[in-house]
């Protein structure tokens, strides 16, 4: 009995077996048979329906629980022929998990050789037919009031058994779609040596196939490097205005803003922990019993340190952290200078009392007022209503949206009275989709300590997919930290100015792609073309395209001309970490301006590393986008990103190492394709907060 409950294992048919699995009347059989005609290859019926008809119409007998177990040889018996005929691929209508869950809803019993081999029955996924098609009565089937608690039952059985499966909703033309996707994209998975439970982790979280497979190549085959050909510099790739320029540029979008939807965007969805690293290392390596904090500094050369405990007083939080500690001590004033130092610091980062290493930096306390104390958020706020802009968008942590919308609905009433201007905020968070695939260093998937893979945020390169979301004619982009606590009107004047840019610029563009679409475009107007990618856009056209008929040039025109366009301010280069300005050479030749990382470069390569030294300006991340076309239609910015412009980032968890891959950053490669025009701005415009100790600096004091 049990060698003929036996299933062929797949070992021995290699083939792939999808069972459909749900409750009466969903729609099973029909997409069994239109799987089985897409793919050319064998479905497997239901026997139960021949075995009861044949019982119903001699006897006039239902079933009953005598005809589980006979029900069960013959849809083994059935499948096992059909595996040694299928094609690549084989369906079956139902399987002996369904034949178990139908023995125990209706007779509260389920023969132990029908269950175990149930359980033993292999499919490489199950597609549990949804109940949202209607019921089709006949003489075997009853019930259709309970379709829906049924149908929980057998969702659950999947769970606890841990089967592979996806749920199939939709009219029978839908299904069908959604079916032939994913038999597709499993066999695809298949191929890469992975499981169905990893296919159904990686389907769950929304990521497509072609990105796994992107990133494994990346592990195995290296990310290509850019090739710096120079940096961009003052009039040879950088504008430089003059302060007239600047407020003749920021009345050019007073005149048009009116016609315009702004929005502003922040990325805010990190933790502030990266600002009291320096901090968080003291507290896990200062000796408090047997040295001073001035001998740890020593002992340790942490300037940083002592730059802190100096400047103590002049941080905006300090009033609110003296007054705990006096609080906590009712001898603190009897405390020695070290001690006290010491517990200040202890109170700033303890979970229980201040916090701040885990909390977002978009809520901390960065400048002091006379009035009050301002956090980044209300600084992006204020900035956002100078610019005549009343939509703010931030990505935000899904565990930080709470405080910051807190921290928000506590000061939005009161800029909005001030400004006359009311201020609509937005909230989204970094797609599952765009998490990226870990591996070990064979570039072999890495897994937790529950076998599953692991999979890491693709960083902030991510957030392509969020702006892409939003609807606006306009957009400022602007990181969370990088406010000021003066100035404000002037800061409000650079931006407006790179948007009359933007705006000037786009204005002048769509006139061309109107033209080329009215077939208005001549040889003479084809040269001032040519002339305006080369002298306000430096889009440098490549030999190639000298070679192509007149009407060939146009359609190249078109191509070059009908892209997002991005206008960003650079600064003078004093030494910060971060990415600049640089004219790059891709695969085929062709020379562009793009913001570029030194991680990104091979600065092993003599050239590149001279290149890179050499770079004049940085990258503030001080940008305007127009992300509509000339049809004021929105661009699909996934098209234009370079995905071969990421970075492999080494990483530890669970206590062993891992390789990860980062997406293209936001402002790097994930608008790489874009049109770039860099404008220098002052160093006014850059005042970002890394480290606790940058709000010591002068743009961050009273």
């Amino acid at each position: 009995m049990e060698e003929n409950l036996r299933q062929l294992s797949n070992g021995v048919t290699k083939i792939i077996k999808i069972a459909l699995f749900g409750p009466e009347s969903t729609g099973k059989t029909t997409l069994a048979k239109q799987l089985a005609e897409h793919y050319r290859t064998e479905w497997v019926p239901e026997y139960a329906r021949e075995y009861l008809q044949e019982k119903w119409d001699i006897n006039q007998q239902i079933c009953d629980v005598d005809d589980m177990l006979p029900i069960a040889l013959g849809q083994t018996k059935l499948e096992n022929e059909k595996a040694l005929i299928a094609n690549k691929y084989l369906f079956c209508d139902t399987n002996l998990l369904v034949t178990k869950v139908f023995s125990e809803v209706y007779y509260d019993y389920c023969d132990p050789l029908l269950e175990q081999a149930a359980l033993e029955h292999q499919y490489d996924l199950f597609f549990l037919t949804d109940i949202d098609v209607p019921w089709e009565k006949d003489d075997l089937r009853d019930r259709p009031e309970e379709r829906k608690s049924v149908f929980a039952i057998f969702k659950q059985s999947l769970i606890d058994n841990k089967k592979p499966f996806v749920i199939l909703s939709g009219d029978k033309k839908l299904r069908l779609k959604k079916a032939v996707a994913i038999v597709n994209d499993l066999s695809k998975i298949r191929e890469m040596g992975l499981s169905s439970l990893d296919y159904i982790q990686i389907y769950n979280k929304g990521i497509p196939i072609k990105n796994i497979q992107q990133q494994l190549s990346f592990f195995t085959n290296g990310i290509t490097r850019s090739t710096l050909v120079e940096s961009a510099t003052l009039l040879n790739g950088i504008l430089k205005l003059s302060d007239n320029d600047f407020r003749l540029k920021a009345a050019y979008f007073e005149a048009n803003k009116s016609s315009l939807k702004l929005e502003k965007f922040v990325p805010a969805s990190g933790a502030a922990s990266r600002m009291f690293t320096f901090l968080s290392t003291f507290l896990n390596e200062f000796d408090v019993e047997n040295e001073s904090i001035n001998a740890y500094i020593n002992r340790k050369k942490d300037a940083e340190l002592s730059i802190f405990i100096v400047g103590m007083d002049k941080f905006p939080f300090f009033a609110a952290i003296d007054k705990q500690l006096r609080e906590e001590f009712t001898d603190f004033n009897s405390l020695d200078n070290s001690d006290k130092n010491y517990y200040f610091i202890k109170l700033l980062l303890a979970p229980e009392y201040f916090d701040f290493a885990g909390k977002p930096k978009a809520i901390l306390p960065f400048h002091k007022y006379k009035t009050h104390i301002a956090t980044p958020v209300e600084e992006h706020l204020n900035e956002c209503v100078h610019y005549a802009n009343s939509n703010l968008h931030f990505t935000v942590s899904e565990s930080h949206q709470k405080q910051i919308e807190s921290v928000i609905d506590d000061i939005k009433n009161k800029i909005e009275n001030k400004s006359g201007t009311v201020i609509h905020t937005s909230y989204s968070y970094q797609n599952e989709s765009t998490d990226t695939l870990a591996v070990d260093f064979e570039n072999k998937p890495f897994r937790d300590e529950n076998g599953t893979l692991f999979f890491r945020p693709g960083g902030h390169g991510a957030l392509i997919e969020n702006l892409n979301s939003l609807d606006a004619d306009i957009i400022f982009i602007k990181n969370i930290d990088n406010i000021l606590q003066n100035n404000i009107q002037k800061i409000a004047l650079y931006k407006k100015a790179l948007v009359g840019i933007l705006i000037e610029l786009q204005q002048q563009v769509f006139k061309y792609l109107h033209a080329i679409d009215a077939e208005e475009i001549q040889q003479e107007e084809s040269e001032e073309i040519l002339l305006f990618l080369a002298e306000k856009l430096n889009i440098r056209i490549p030999s190639r395209f000298y070679t192509l008929s007149f009407e060939n040039k146009i359609i190249e025109i078109k191509a070059i001309l009908n892209r997002p366009i991005r206008v960003c301010g650079m600064v003078k280069n004093e030494g910060e970490a971060g990415g600049g300005p640089f004219w790059v050479k891709d695969k085929k030749g062709s020379i562009s301006l793009q913001i570029v990382e030194s991680s990104q470069v091979d600065l092993s390569d003599d050239n590149q590393r001279k290149i890179v030294n050499a770079s004049t300006h940085f990258n503030p991340v001080d940008i305007v986008c127009g992300i509509k076309n000339y049809k004021n239609e929105k661009f699909d910015l996934a098209q234009f990103v370079d995905h071969n412009s990421g970075f492999i980032v080494e990483k530890t968890t669970f206590g062993r190492d891992f390789k990860s891959y980062e997406l293209p950053g936001l402002w790097n490669g994930a608008m790489a394709k874009w049109i770039t025009v860099f404008v220098q701005v002052p160093l006014i415009t850059f005042n970002p907060v890394k480290t606790v100790n940058d709000l010591l600096k002068p743009e961050h004091q009273p």
